[in-house]
């Protein structure tokens, strides 16, 4: 946690990780068994972390102040929910725990960047 309060991420560092975010949710999620628990869980994992990464677009060219805070919340929801998706995915194959994991993790720090993001800027006058 220390290391990512630490480091300054420029807007394509963070675009970047975003979509590597992304393709490897829907990398781990191409190997998994589609059976009736993936089959729910898989498409909100997936669209959640694919979200995540688009909406990174809007936040870059928001219009105002206000408008910035509202996209970064919503990019904070979207990986919230994905850090979520990626512990039931967990939970639902268990030989792919370790990378369900990562993804865990990636999707955790990530969520603290933009909640860094947020709080300064509200902070800003």
């Amino acid at each position: 946690m220390d290391e990512v309060n630490r480091k300054t991420f420029n807007s394509d560092e963070l675009e970047e990780r975003l979509a590597r975010f992304a393709e490897k949710m829907i990398d781990l999620c191409k190997r998994l068994p589609k059976n009736s628990i993936n089959q729910r869980i898989i498409p909100q994992a997936v669209g959640s972390a694919s979200s995540s990464f688009s909406h990174y677009g809007e936040v870059c060219e928001a219009e105002s102040k206000r408008d910035f805070q509202h996209k970064i919340s919503i990019i904070k929801k979207e990986l919230r929910e994905a850090r979520n998706w990626s512990r039931l995915l967990a939970r639902a194959n268990p030989e792919h725990k370790k990378e369900c994991r990562v993804l865990w993790q990636e999707a955790h720090e990530l969520l603290l960047i933009f909640s860094k993001s947020l709080k300064t800027s509200k902070q800003k006058k």
